[in-house]
């Protein structure tokens, strides 16, 4: 663990890798402060956290009336309920992101702390990949998720229905979230197209929202793999060293990083268990819903409608790749724990001084406890929780075409 020079700058390096978290959450108001925040920012962020919560509720409320005292038609009440369901968590989730500021911060000056510590290059490479990796999955997150929710909004409301209203032909601004008349009359101009400017910035919020938390997710958890492979490096090295004393000291830096990066990974699931858990209930819902709604609108072959059903295609195949990554990264986390201790074991230990070889026990003891993240502290995130994620979604839509059907 020489000193040589830094691949970057260690305030580049950090914000690189925290550069698309802050994107996504700032124009939310829901990026953290921190001492050097100015009073101006923090204003400003109370009032863009404002006006985001009245765009949720002036979507959301209007649209629960509407199903619950207005819409009769069985078809449509189900059309409604599936983007209702992404607002509601999305707002939920938005919640957690504001009640969990402090620690999402923490989260922040960890990573950065951790860029300034690592000095050598080699060190650095292994962390930039990783970082990269968290990127690359948020960047991903956003494409998905608004090329799908905020394109089946446009397209919604820019193809305006015509309806009969007495005997007269009506235009009919149709709203991916349908609002109740009562409060707004989407058959009078300018009011329908002033609702639907509103819930297309709406849409973007709760997109934003959406993406933010699953951007945090993938890196924190890329960081904190890039920090076990740093440290599993570490471990190879110490039969490169010739004296005990330089052994020793490299030995009492693993296992203080090893505590330091197990600490992370704690502090990063109190952080995400109640988000992972709204969103895959969400999800698992929203699949559901998603799939219904590919599967009544198939055989109908208009233009409009064979675009309709490639995005509904998109917003399907976005929510699946929502809880892949939660699950994924949960999955990834835990083996690079274990990881540790195998790679603690691996190593030529007969080769060092007894006092270092009986300190890797530690290691390797303190490994085998495995390291899990969950959803709400109950569902082990892990590839065989996707799986029963999409079983569960597949079975309910069975339920619901069933139900519908008769």
């Amino acid at each position: 663990m020489a000193v040589s020079e830094p691949v970057t700058s260690n305030r580049d390096a950090s914000d690189y890798s925290i550069q698309l978290n802050r994107w996504f959450l700032i124009p939310v108001g829901a990026w953290p402060s921190s001492a050097s925040t100015t009073i101006r920012k923090k204003v400003i962020a109370t009032i863009l956290i404002i006006i985001c919560y009245a765009l949720i509720a002036y979507t959301v409320i209007p649209c629960i009336l509407n199903i619950l005292l207005e819409e009769t038609n069985v078809q449509k009440k189900l059309l409604a309920v599936g983007p209702l369901n992404h607002w509601c968590i999305s707002g939920i989730n938005y919640f957690s992101l504001l009640f969990r500021s402090r620690d999402i911060h923490r989260c922040v000056e960890h990573i950065k702390a951790d860029w300034r510590t690592m000095t050598e290059i080699a060190d650095r490479q292994v962390m930039l990949k990783y970082a990269k990796v968290g990127r690359f999955v948020a960047g991903l997150c956003a494409i998905f998720m608004h090329g799908g929710v905020f394109s089946h909004t446009v397209l919604q409301g820019a193809t305006p229905k015509f309806e009969c209203i007495g005997n007269v032909s009506v235009k009919v601004r149709v709203l991916l979230c349908p609002s109740y008349s009562k409060f707004v009359d989407t058959t009078q101009s300018p009011a329908g197209e002033i609702a639907l400017a509103l819930q297309i910035i709406s849409s973007i919020i709760v997109n934003s929202i959406t993406v933010g938390a699953c951007s945090l997710a993938a890196v924190f958890a890329m960081h904190a793999c890039g920090q076990l492979n740093v440290l599993m490096r570490w471990l190879n090295q110490l039969n490169d060293q010739k004296q005990q004393e330089t052994v020793q000291h490299q030995m009492a830096i693993i296992v203080e990083h090893h505590l330091r990066v197990l600490s992370f990974v704690a502090r990063m699931e109190a952080l995400l268990n109640q988000i992972c858990f709204v969103e895959l209930l969400g999800c698992t819902f929203n699949l559901c819903m998603a799939g219904y709604y590919v599967i009544t609108k198939w055989s109908i072959l208009e233009t409009k409608m064979s675009m309709d059903i490639l995005i509904t295609c998109i917003i399907y195949l976005s929510m699946t790749f929502n809880i892949f990554i939660f699950c994924y990264i949960g999955e990834t986390v835990t083996e690079q724990c274990k990881q540790v201790g195998e790679t603690a074991y691996m190593t030529n230990w007969y080769h060092l001084p007894h006092k270092t070889a009986r300190d890797l026990i530690l290691i390797i003891s303190r490994s085998s406890n495995v390291i899990k993240l969950t959803a709400g502290k109950l569902i082990h995130l892990s590839i065989e929780t996707f799986g029963n994620v999409m079983r569960t979604s597949m079975i309910y839509l069975n339920m619901l075409r069933t139900v519908t059907a008769s």
